[in-house]
């Protein structure tokens, strides 16, 4: 018997479960450009600083001119992530955020080459049926010539994502020994803790880069996380 379809975190049918998002994957999000219009009115509305929102004073600054509100910026990011890997995995919620740091000014026109990295992945202890993936999340701003010039922004954060279903047959009778299979977190490792928060999650194919590793942390159950951009996926 074949299980309901898991959902993508746009509400599509999944093709991306935890086991395919593997430590050293690299997936490609795509390239977003900055719409002045848009990036003005999201500072009117969510962060009206004079640099952000004023472009005489801009002008006159440091700045050289009117610079992105950051958070609009991680918009950006959050959008690209939803529609090049949320839109296919079966992404469920995120813990939350481990780092945020916006590294240089973004400007109306720019170019920014986004991706994220999977550094890690376990089975989660807190939520049965869902894995824990660690990410990173990069945007770099291209040059005329389309190569990276600069980091403007990075990311680091964790994402459930459903295991991938095993088909069932009703009629069959277990053998003499067999047991249900478990997943759980590897033997040795903490429990993981239960609360609520909201973030993202995500999947898709480009190149392999080293993963990084580091001791187990307590996951918080979160909200569903919001969907986001188009993206490849690299899977061997």
């Amino acid at each position: 018997m074949t299980p309901p379809a898991t959902r993508s975190g746009t509400g599509a049918p999944a093709e991306l479960f935890f086991e395919d998002l593997v430590p050293g994957l690299t997936v490609d999000l795509g390239t977003v450009t900055v719409d002045g219009d848009e990036m003005l009115a999201f500072a009117r509305r969510f962060d009206p600083q004079w640099y952000h929102v004023d472009p005489q004073l801009a002008e006159a600054s440091r700045h050289g001119g009117v610079i992105a509100s950051g958070f609009y910026t991680v918009s950006l990011f959050m959008r690209a992530y939803v529609d090049h890997l949320l839109s296919r995995a079966a992404a469920d919620a995120s813990p939350g955020l481990e780092e945020l740091r916006w590294l240089a000014p973004v400007r109306a026109g720019d170019r920014l080459a986004v991706r994220v990295d999977v550094m890690g992945a376990r089975p989660s202890s807190a939520r049965p049926g869902l894995g824990t993936v660690i990410l990173t999340g990069t945007m770099l701003r291209l040059g005329p010539d389309n190569r990276p010039e600069q980091e403007v922004l990075r990311t680091r954060f964790r994402g459930w994502f459903a295991l991938r279903p095993v088909e069932t047959n009703p009629d069959a009778t277990p053998a003499e020994g067999d047991s249900p299979a478990e997943v759980g977190p590897p033997e040795g490792g903490p429990p993981e803790t239960s609360s609520s928060e909201s973030g993202p999650a995500g999947t898709g194919p480009s190149e392999s880069r080293p993963a990084e590793s580091g001791p187990p942390e307590a996951e918080t159950p979160a909200t569903p996380s919001e969907a986001v951009g188009p993206g490849a996926d690299k899977r061997a």
